[in-house]
C-alpha cells in the first residue's frame, strides 16, 4: 500500500506543478489528505496554500504559473537546466531520461523529458520499481538538488503558492528517498 500511496502522491505533486486546468484548491486538499498521515512535515508546508481559498482561483493560478514557470520565469521547471544549465550535459541527461522512460513504456509526450512534472510522474508510474535504482538516483542527484536551487529564487517566506508546493515536494521527496534507502 505504501508504494501505491507514494506513486499517487508523486502524481498529485506533478498535477499541481502543471499548467492549471481545474481548481487547484481541490487538488491541493486531496494531496494534503494523502500526505498528512505519512509525511506530516510536507503536509504542513502545503497547508499554506490550502487555507487561502480566495487566492487560488483558476485565473489567478494560471497567471502565477505563467509568471513563475513560463514567460520570463522566476523559476525554470526543468531539472536538467538546474543541474547543467544549457550545456551538452543537459542534452545527455535528457537522452538518459528518454531511454529510462522508453524502457518501461512511459512517455514525456509533448514536454521535455527533464520537466519536473514529467519526472515526478515517471517516478510514480514505475510502481513495480523496474528502474528503482535509476529513480532513487534521479531523486537524490537530480530532483532534490534542483528543488534546492528552485526554492532559493523565491526567497524565504514567499507568498507565491508554488513556493509552498515546491517546499512540500522537497520535504516529501527527501523523506521518500530516505524511506526507500532504509528498505534496501
Amino acid at each position: 500500500m505504501y508504494k501505491d500511496t507514494t506513486a499517487s502522491l508523486f502524481d498529485s505533486f506533478a498535477a499541481l506543478l502543471e499548467y492549471p486546468v481545474s481548481d487547484m484548491t481541490e487538488q491541493a486538499e486531496r494531496l494534503l489528505e494523502g500526505l498528512t498521515p505519512l509525511f506530516p512535515e510536507s503536509a504542513e508546508a502545503l497547508k499554506k496554500i490550502v487555507g487561502g481559498r480566495d487566492q487560488l482561483s483558476l485565473s489567478k493560478m494560471r497567471e502565477l504559473f505563467t509568471t513563475t514557470f513560463d514567460m520570463q520565469p522566476v523559476c525554470y521547471p526543468y531539472i536538467g537546466f538546474h543541474l547543467y544549465g544549457e550545456s551538452y550535459k543537459r542534452g545527455a541527461f535528457m537522452a538518459q531520461l528518454n531511454e529510462a522512460y522508453h524502457a518501461i513504456g512511459y512517455s514525456a509526450e509533448q514536454e521535455l523529458p527533464d520537466n519536473l512534472s514529467v519526472i515526478l510522474r515517471f517516478i510514480g508510474f514505475d510502481s513495480e520499481n523496474r528502474t528503482r535504482e535509476f529513480s532513487q538516483a534521479l531523486l537524490s542527484d537530480g530532483v532534490l538538488p534542483a528543488l534546492e536551487k528552485m526554492l532559493k529564487v523565491f526567497g524565504e517566506g514567499s507568498e507565491n503558492p508554488y513556493f509552498a508546493i515546491l517546499s512540500a515536494l522537497n520535504l516529501f521527496a527527501a523523506n521518500t528517498l530516505e524511506k526507500e534507502l532504509s528498505h534496501d
